[in-house]
């Protein structure tokens, strides 16, 4: 068994799951900084969906895209943490 074929049949497949197991969270939350983290890790998941698909495919690109969807997740959870600080003031 490849690398590539053991990405696209295992990881994949587990990387999705987690997707959606952490959407529910998404959606269940009982509040805010749930639902924020579980945002976020989603958008982990998603790097990592992008970066096996790059390993499984043999295609640098993929990773470029990954780490700039990376750099904006980390803003965007900068950015509800400090809304976060703010509401509770």
């Amino acid at each position: 068994m490849s690398l590539s074929t053991l990405a696209l049949h295992v990881v994949l497949p587990v990387l999705t799951v987690a997707v959606l197991l952490a959407f529910v969270r998404l959606m269940r939350g009982p509040s805010l900084p749930d639902r924020i983290v579980a945002l976020d890790l989603m958008a982990t998941f998603g790097i990592g969906i992008m970066a096996v698909y790059s390993i499984a495919t043999g295609q640098p690109v993929y990773l470029d895209v990954a780490i700039v969807v990376a750099l904006l997740s980390f803003l965007g959870t900068v950015a509800f943490a400090r809304y976060v600080e703010w509401s509770r003031r």
